[in-house]
């Protein structure tokens, strides 16, 4: 088994240095990319477990954020194929986390691979003469590798030794997000009856609602035994860059018609906050970071992947979809340069990396404008202006096999010295006719005060 990268990505993914406990039961939706699913080839176990906990024969409808529809329910399928899409190759699925985070853990576990809960690492560090790195947890415990992989999220431990300390600038927004149980819509028959799932030809089928007002939207999910609702927002005070911190649904409806002028909120949409649970309300605050190329330490035994090397906003649709192709290109880059080459392999990811993580970072921009600041004259005309975009660069990607297919060229290309968004002898896993261009979040900060829409810059976003 251990001839295929997968069995490095799952370690890649689930041996990560700060406490999973708890995590397993929490957390609500994400997005799930098509291309951070193509490697589920390799495990036929995997991929059915995946094919029964994604969503089937979903729908999706569009409101204003005052309740009145603009999209009238749809099958994904066909939003697909108004799209220009393959109604057959969806682009990615939304995904419930703790019911993926509970497969991981389960293939390594059939795989026989230890996973230690709640060590938090305090400390990274690598030893140039043995050539090997480490890490070091609260409580003083040393452990030692050929290589380590830095999975902490935000904020880092690592980016002190890689040199990649990015400044969290506050982006004045925050989202609330609440996963509960679908049997506390049974205390309000109208809310109950709205937020249901959608009467399909199979029975009842999953359906997400999208809300889009000014500076704001929201979107809820209906399965089976759950009901998902996210709200962005501007920051009221209280919200922290923490998934475990709570508020309670007073504190929502009071805030969330502030900014969206004289039309309030949809009072269905305020009935479905006021039967929340306590203890449910996730207040997660929005930090934005510039893109940095330093993700690995000075002699490569230290990377970082995911968002300890790249962070998103939850409009782009691309966190957790990067995080997973990290994993993929990492495990392949390492097995194929061997552990006697253990730095060009991580330098060869990282190149193979960044500027795609780049652009899909501006791209989370862009769907953040388009959602937040919706033209209702245009949508009219054209729905496909009130969903954000997922373009084809990014879907149809194959980490492991980009991987395979162009690793000797960039080891070349690391050798050689050439800078990264240089790189001679492979096509580009971004935008074809892009050409890099460092960007800051301060200019697009700036256009966005002067009404300036986010640039993309040339190439072929789509």
């Amino acid at each position: 088994m251990t001839s295929t990268p997968l069995v490095s990505a799952l370690c890649l993914l689930k041996i990560v240095s700060h406490s999973l406990t708890g995590v397993m039961s929490i957390g609500d939706m994400y997005f799930m990319g098509l291309s951070a699913t193509k490697f589920f080839k390799h495990w036929p176990d995997m991929l059915k477990e995946y094919d029964d906990i994604s969503l089937h024969n979903a729908w999706i409808e569009t409101f204003k954020h005052d309740g009145t529809p603009v999209i009238q329910p749809l099958k994904v399928a066909d939003r697909l194929r108004d799209a220009g899409l393959d109604p057959d190759t969806p682009p990615g699925t939304f995904q419930m986390r703790p019911l993926v985070y509970k497969m991981f853990v389960r293939q390594l576990e059939k795989l026989g691979v230890n996973v230690m809960f709640g060590k938090k690492v305090v400390d990274f560090w690598e030893d140039v003469e043995n050539k090997k790195a480490g890490v070091v947890t609260d409580k003083g415990e040393k452990y030692e590798a050929d290589v380590v992989i830095a999975a902490d999220g935000v904020g880092s431990k690592s980016q002190k030794l890689v040199g990649g300390q990015v400044r969290a600038l506050k982006s004045g927004r925050a989202m609330w997000r609440a996963a509960f149980p679908v049997r506390y819509l049974d205390q309000d028959e109208e809310v109950k009856a709205f937020f249901k799932m959608h009467d399909g030809k199979t029975g009842p089928e999953p359906i997400i609602r999208t809300w889009l007002g000014p500076g704001t939207y929201a979107m809820t999910l209906n399965r089976p035994e759950t009901v998902i609702w996210i709200m962005n927002h501007d920051v009221t005070g209280s919200e922290e860059e923490n998934w475990n911190h709570t508020i309670e649904a007073d504190e929502v409806l009071s805030n969330m018609d502030k900014g969206v002028g004289d039309r309030p909120w949809a009072p269905i949409f305020k009935k479905l906050v006021a039967l929340t649970p306590p203890k449910t309300i996730i207040n997660f605050e929005l930090f934005w970071r510039n893109p940095q190329p330093s993700w690995a330490s000075p002699c490569a035994r230290v990377v970082e992947i995911g968002d300890a090397a790249h962070s998103f906003l939850p409009a782009s649709g691309n966190g957790a979809t990067q995080a997973i192709e990290d994993a993929v290109s990492l495990a392949s880059c390492l097995q194929l340069g061997g552990r006697d080459n253990i730095p060009d392999a991580v330098r060869a990811h990282v190149r193979f990396r960044f500027v795609r993580n780049a652009c899909a970072q501006k791209l989370g921009f862009s769907n953040a404008e388009l959602l937040q600041d919706t033209d209702w004259s245009k949508v009219k005309l054209d729905p496909r202006r009130a969903q954000p975009k997922l373009p084809r660069w990014v879907w149809s990607h194959d980490p492991e096999r980009y991987a395979i297919e162009n690793f000797d060229k960039c080891i070349e290309n690391v050798r050689n010295g050439l800078d990264i968004g240089d790189d001679e002898g492979y096509p580009p896993n971004y935008p074809p006719g892009y050409k890099y261009e460092p960007w800051s979040i301060d200019q697009i900060m700036e256009d966005m005060r002067n009404g300036k829409n986010v640039e993309l810059a040339p190439g072929d976003w789509d």
